[in-house]
């Protein structure tokens, strides 16, 4: 496990970057502009194995029920090198999504061009856009961490959805996400 920070490289007001993915639980492909039409657009990485996203994923969970039926659109994308970390194949983010009960669909990135577009560095790394698909928030989800007392809540993340559904823009510190990095295929 390395620890890694969200690069914060993709600057405020960038468009989302278009995908396809197939959704791990549907097996339907999912893509950025079947999810027009809302106020907000979250794009998560997370994957099975992590211990920092193994931290947050009831809070995860618990997000995708409270903003079920609000317009944000929500997605979770495992970017992972499932060869070498095969707990994050497709099957195994199935099962996380079904034991959890993730409301969203669970994209998985096999060819991790999406990572790379969208810079994501870590598992959990966080993306939150406005209705016009722009970068409004990116960062963590609270200030709790695997061995920290803090209760897992999403306070941040949650703080930025409400600001962007509000018609705002997500004010004070976006502080970077902190978790393991991507699993990055090697070039063989």
């Amino acid at each position: 496990m390395a620890l890694t920070e969200s690069t914060m490289e993709l600057a405020l007001g960038t468009t989302a970057q278009d995908f396809a993915l197939p959704d791990v639980v549907s097996g339907k492909t999912v893509r950025r502009d079947d999810l027009r039409g809302h106020k907000a657009l979250l794009v998560m990485f997370i994957c099975t194995h992590c211990p920092y996203v193994k931290h947050i994923e009831k809070g995860l969970a618990a997000l995708g029920m409270d903003y079920d039926g609000e317009p944000v659109s929500i997605v979770a994308i495992s970017s992972n090198d499932a060869v070498s970390f095969p707990d994050d194949n497709p099957a195994g983010l199935k099962q996380q999504a079904q034991t959890m009960g993730f409301r969203f669909p669970y994209l998985f990135d096999e060819t991790q061009a999406v990572a790379k577009a969208y810079r994501a560095a870590c598992t959990p790394d966080f993306f939150l856009f406005d209705g016009e698909f722009k970068l409004a928030y990116r960062g963590e989800f609270d200030r709790s961490r695997p061995g920290n007392t803090i209760p897992v809540t999403g306070e941040s993340l949650r703080t930025a959805i409400d600001a962007v559904l509000a018609g705002n823009v997500p004010v004070g510190e976006q502080r970077p996400s902190i978790g393991c990095n991507i699993k990055w295929k090697s070039s063989r």
